[in-house]
């Protein structure tokens, strides 16, 4: 099992909640562009910080940025003061958001969100309309790309209707 599932299969079993973004969303809607990093858009309140830290308890878990990556701290009340997390662990490298831009807070995420199942994971993935605009906002190469390609998951999806 690869690392990304293996950080969903733990998100999954703490019961944090969180909504698949970026990349990875757009893998399990179908495009061939690979990544090696799970964003997440998550709510930062001390309950489900809690249960982040909890599935991250034994995998070494460290800021990405700045550079020297200092532990995350343990405390969710602390987690629950930044907008965003950028974590590096032994399983691999996960992004916690609090909000998308072109989308919104943790809420509005969700409500533009699908349930899918991966692998028996039972999980909520951002859907094609707003990964699109969110993807739309971010000027790098790769993301001009990843937004064509969605367009074309969209319209191969609306004509399968």
């Amino acid at each position: 099992m690869d690392t990304i599932h293996v950080i969903l299969r733990r998100l999954h079993d703490h019961q944090v909640e969180f909504v698949v973004v970026g990349g990875m969303a757009g893998i399990i809607h179908g495009s061939s562009i690979v990544t090696e990093d799970l964003d997440i858009c998550a709510p930062f309140t001390t309950e489900n910080l809690s249960r982040l830290l909890a599935a991250l308890q034994d995998s070494n878990p460290r800021h990405r940025m700045p550079t020297h990556r200092p532990p995350l701290p343990n405390d969710p009340e602390t987690l629950a003061t930044f907008k965003n997390l950028y974590i590096q662990s032994d399983l691999g490298q996960l992004d916690v958001l609090s909000t998308i831009d072109n989308v919104g807070s943790y809420e509005q995420v969700r409500l533009d969100s699908t349930a899918v199942d991966l692998g028996g994971l039972a999980l909520r993935v951002l859907n094609l309309d707003a990964l699109i605009r969110a993807k739309a906002t971010i000027s790098r190469p790769k993301d001009r790309q990843a937004v064509a390609e969605l367009k074309a998951l969209l319209e191969r999806h609306k004509q399968q209707e």
